[in-house]
């Protein structure tokens, strides 16, 4: 009867069965950040069509999730973040709910018609897509099921089989998804409450540098310091030198020179470009002004909202927003609070 329940076309000792259910949800990993994250949802990646369709086709069997859904749900999270129309953040829902129910967060966005309308444009829609993985989940995961069985036996399979359906939907939809909005530190103030779990993205392909992230989403590499790795980073390095990837967006990397006059279009563009560069400068100034008076801490406070809205003002002409910029150097610079003068001196170094 033993033999009967642990026999397979591989029969492998605990460890080994282990080490399977390891590697082959690593492949889904894979699939989820580099296809349907970084390649579906924010196009920072371009993948050889082959390679694509592997993916497409691995998650038919080991997920059930559908490329367009998926796709729906992340794009909705980012243009919605931590507001209630967000469909998974802890911030509003509480960490728990996404934490340990995130699958059902994703499920009901999934199946609002309107929403995967709006945020799943431009995801495969061939023939195989609308005649097998759309219409045909269930026999995908069966299908994936019984070759886990035969191959490792009865018991064996059926536990390498489950941890393969249930590891997303823990990992992403609720750890990253969940701890990636509460706990962890940050690299970037961005306007959500995204967090860098750890350092070494390696267990969930990089997408624990989370709010490297949400500070450079089309970015194709998740990792931003020494101290930080991305394995799915180190994938698509491999399969770029392979011909099997093309990178097409990495963070802006900053570039100063002399300090100019007075900005011009050039420096705007470019303080711009390196927002998030500029309000981590901006950052470590607030931190040196601790020791200020609480008048000169609030003026900073104020002026760092005024640069924030400054690129957010979307309908201003670049000569109008130039002027703006102008005005706050000057203000800055007349301010009399030494670090905020520092800071508005490097701000005027940006090209």
């Amino acid at each position: 009867m033993d033999s009967f329940l642990f026999s397979g076309v591989f029969e492998l000792p605990w460890w080994g069965n282990v080490a399977v259910a390891l590697v082959l949800t690593h492949v889904t990993i894979v699939a989820v950040t580099l296809y349907l994250h970084r390649c579906q949802t924010h196009r920072a990646i371009d993948l050889h069509p082959a390679l694509s369709h592997f993916f497409r086709l691995w998650l038919w069997l080991t997920t059930g999730m559908k490329t367009r859904e998926w796709v729906a749900v992340h794009r909705k999270h980012h243009a919605k973040c931590e507001t209630a129309e967000d469909p998974h953040s802890p911030q509003i829902l509480g960490i728990n709910r996404v934490l340990w129910g995130g699958v059902l967060l994703y499920v009901k966005t999934a199946a609002d018609s309107v929403a995967v309308a709006r945020y799943g444009q431009h995801t495969p829609d061939d023939w195989i897509e609308r005649h097998l993985y759309s219409r045909f989940v269930l026999f995908g995961l069966t299908l994936a099921g019984v070759t886990d069985v035969l191959l490792f036996g009865i018991v064996p399979g059926v536990l390498i089989f489950v941890t393969q359906i249930a590891w997303i939907p823990f990992w992403a939809a609720g750890v990253i998804n969940g701890i990636g909005h509460y706990w962890g530190y940050r690299n970037w103030s961005t306007q959500d409450a995204s967090t860098n779990i750890v350092p070494l993205g390696i267990l969930i392909g990089g997408e624990e540098l989370h709010n490297n992230h949400h500070a450079y989403p089309t970015s194709a590499r998740f990792s931003n310091h020494w101290y930080e790795f991305d394995i799915g980073w180190m994938y698509l390095r491999i399969l770029q030198a392979a011909g099997l990837a093309v990178i097409r967006h990495l963070p802006p990397v900053p570039r100063f020179a002399a300090a100019a006059l007075a900005p011009d279009r050039q420096m705007l563009q470019a303080v711009i470009t390196n927002r998030q560069d500029v309000l981590a400068n901006y950052d470590r100034s607030l931190k040196r002004a601790g020791v200020l008076e609480q008048g000169a801490l609030q003026t900073m406070q104020a002026m760092r909202r005024e640069l924030v809205a400054l690129w957010g003002r979307s309908m201003a002409s670049s000569e109008q927003l130039v002027m703006q910029l102008q005005d706050w150097c000057r203000r800055a610079e007349s301010s009399g609070i030494g670090p905020l003068v520092a800071f508005s001196q490097r701000l005027r170094c940006y090209i």
